[in-house]
């Protein structure tokens, strides 16, 4: 029996992924939450359901890296951005599914996932090997902080979000100061963690002290 938790903020979405689960022969959920500080003791899951979308404030990425090494995590989510794939897969996710699959697709990944395998929407190959493709080529074109080459280039607009983030600012704090929206804030995020191979809040903090040093 695969046990689930699921952790969504939306009632209908969650109560959706519950319905799908709740009926397949071999799955268990364990328990449906709307926040990850709701959920029971982790040891009573073999897979977590998780939406990367909790809260206003930006992806739900310091969450699954806080789980990811206790129990296996699949990402759920609306977004198809590579960038929020890769940023989940760095913060130790072990799926990443939309919230279009259908049933057996979110069954499969559950039990891939609870298998230790990873799993993947189809739809989100093309653009992720697209993607890393790009990243790979990154150290050779603009060099990398980690190596003391010169470091990776950072728009003037991704340069001060990342100023903005290491001091502590919230997305929703980050697009008032700068006079845009929270959505452009969110993608100069996501932008910016491809780019440095960040994975949470924690990450981009030491590379602005890295890359700023005292000018922070």
């Amino acid at each position: 029996m695969i046990r689930v938790g699921i952790v969504d903020d939306h009632p209908v979405a969650r109560h959706g992924v519950e319905h799908m689960l709740a009926g397949a022969e071999g799955v268990q959920v364990a328990a449906s939450v709307a926040d990850t500080g709701l959920l029971p003791p982790l040891d009573r899951f073999d897979v977590v359901v998780h939406d990367l979308y909790l809260v206003e404030e930006g992806p739900a990425i310091e969450a699954v890296a806080t789980l990811s090494p206790v129990v296996p995590v699949l990402v759920m989510s609306a977004s198809r951005r590579p960038g929020d794939v890769l940023a989940c897969i760095r913060a130790g996710a072990r799926g990443y599914v939309t919230k279009d699959a259908s049933a057996p697709l979110m069954l499969a990944a559950v039990t891939t996932v609870a298998a230790g395998g990873f799993a993947l929407s189809p739809h989100l190959a093309d653009a992720l090997l697209a993607d890393l493709a790009a990243l790979a080529e990154a150290p050779e074109e603009a060099g990398e902080d980690q190596r003391g080459q010169a470091p990776v280039p950072l728009s003037p607009r991704e340069e001060e979000t990342l100023r903005w983030i290491a001091r502590g600012q919230t997305h929703s704090q980050i697009a008032r100061r700068m006079g845009i929206s929270k959505a452009t804030v969110d993608s100069h995020v996501e932008r910016i963690r491809a780019k440095l191979h960040a994975g949470n809040k924690a990450d981009l903090t030491r590379s602005a002290l890295q890359r700023f040093g005292d000018d922070l």
